[in-house]
């Protein structure tokens, strides 16, 4: 394929992509439905569980954002060959917006604070009076996602507008990307504290929301990797994608897993080295009952080995080989999410089939909406500077 013979209908979405929609559908669909079900059956463990459901998979829709926003403004063919997957991932937003609302009707399921008893602690009364309370955690909730899919939305429609209109100019793109970067940082940082943070609401940490943005950069690009090992084995990604952007890709998976572990290796011994009351209680709570073999596990399985593994050039160069990876990866972020919530409800480490059929609900859901929007436009922004020299004889 050249620039001169592209057209729209070459850049489509295979039809593995509505195989795989119309299937999620139904995952989600039945998963959904069971997990209902759970939330009678079993209260005491459906909303810490849907907690980490619902922050994995709105972990994945802003991560998809942030890439796409640092994509923009540094550019390169790593970014163009997953641009339509990241905007279609980012697009799944308004799903999130929704999913939201079992969590704010239900506050004092998890949330100490939000609980009359809870009160009695002078320091709980005071946050709970100038912070932590319902019409807070709403306003703020609003005000997040209307920040988030504003900025999505006007990503995703000057994309759109590039595949009709020849000769736009890029700098938007990088104007938008730019503040919104830094945006992404403060609101999600915030957002962490409300939802996350909050379930120990005595505890403090200023690096907390860092995790959170490291561990959803390495989502998206954990999950671009595996979209783009099943569509590259099909046209038209297999006209464009090469080794060397899987490389990249790979790369960059090897960048996050680091950035990771040194956040949270910087919070471990800030607060290790400080030993106050206020800050190891949240350590206390996960290094004991059982906990302590979930944190070594993740210290073992999200760090340790696959640092080891992405420092193979030969793996990196492989996307089915490097998909193998990535999926251990998106697994190892679900535990990770389920380490910071699950410790608080249960002080002894404690699984249940609703971590399950949450995850599978909400993400068979987020996966059909996710495959509708990719299948909704080219694979790639037919007129983006990016694209035309992608698509040149020497890319091939």
């Amino acid at each position: 394929m050249t620039t001169a013979t592209m057209n729209k209908s070459d850049l489509m979405a295979p039809p593995v992509a509505q195989t795989i929609q119309q299937r999620s559908l139904v995952i989600g669909v039945v998963a959904a439905i069971a997990s209902v079900v759970g939330a009678f059956v079993a209260p005491e463990s459906f909303y810490s569980a849907y907690l980490t459901g619902f922050m994995f998979w709105l972990g994945l829709s802003l991560g998809c954002m942030a890439i796409l926003m640092l994509y923009h403004l540094v550019g390169g063919a790593w970014g163009t060959v997953i641009r339509r997957i990241l905007e279609s991932g980012m697009m799944t937003l308004p799903l999130m917006f929704i999913l939201f609302v079992p969590i704010l009707l239900n506050l004092p399921k998890l949330y100490f604070w939000a609980r009359p008893d809870g009160l009695s602690d002078p320091k709980i009364a005071e946050i709970h009076q100038s912070y932590l309370n319902f019409n807070g955690i709403l306003l703020r909730y609003i005000l997040y996602f209307v920040i988030w899919i504003g900025m999505a939305y006007f990503l995703n429609r000057w994309s759109t507008e590039q595949d009709s209109i020849a000769g736009q100019s890029t700098l938007r793109f990088r104007a938008i990307s730019s503040i919104g970067l830094v945006i992404y940082s403060f609101t999600i940082s915030f957002a962490v504290v409300d939802w996350v943070m909050s379930l120990q609401a005595r505890w403090i940490s200023t690096i907390y929301g860092m995790l959170f943005i490291a561990g959803e950069a390495l989502s998206a690009f954990c999950f671009c990797v595996v979209i783009e090992s099943i569509l590259g084995k099909r046209k038209p990604m297999s006209n464009y994608l090469t080794d060397t952007e899987v490389h990249d890709h790979g790369k960059l998976m090897l960048t996050f897993v680091m950035v990771w572990a040194y956040f949270n290796f910087s919070q471990w011994l800030i607060i290790w080295s400080g030993n106050l009351p206020e800050e190891i209680p949240w350590y206390l709570r996960r290094l004991n009952g059982g906990w302590e073999a979930v944190g070594i596990f993740l210290v073992v399985f999200h760090f340790a080995v696959p640092f080891a593994l992405l420092l193979s050039r030969q793996l990196k160069r492989k996307a089915r080989t490097l998909v193998r990876l990535a999926s251990w990866l998106i697994f190892m972020r679900i535990v990770d999410i389920y380490w910071h919530i699950e410790p608080v409800s249960h002080k002894e480490f404690h699984i249940h089939w609703l971590h399950f059929t949450i995850v599978a609900g909400i993400g068979g859901l987020w996966m059909a909406y996710f495959f509708h929007n990719l299948r909704s436009r080219p694979l790639l922004p037919v007129n983006a500077p990016q694209t035309l020299r992608l698509l040149e004889p020497t890319h091939e």
